[in-house]
């Protein structure tokens, strides 16, 4: 069973390999290692994520927008370096 599938992320400003979990709990999700698709969850980092997408979602949104559109890295991710 093929569990991730290796594509292109970014960190920081560098290009790194990075995984996209195929399943487990992360489905879909893009994470560092392909061992954390079926990790157990952090309850408590959850909720607080919860109550922070809350207060401040919509500023979270506009910064990675910018991000995406100024960061050369993003820049170059976003030319097609996940196309299949």
């Amino acid at each position: 069973m093929n569990e991730a599938k290796q594509i292109w992320g970014r960190k920081g400003s560098a290009l790194v390999r990075k995984y996209r979990c195929s399943s487990g709990k992360r489905h879909g999700r893009i994470v560092s290692s392909p061992t954390a698709c079926h990790a157990a969850p952090n309850v408590k980092r959850s909720a607080q994520m919860k109550i922070t997408r809350a207060r401040l979602g919509k500023v979270m949104a506009r910064r990675a927008k910018r991000t995406r559109r100024v960061n050369p890295a993003s820049k170059r991710l976003s030319q097609g370096m996940n196309k299949r």
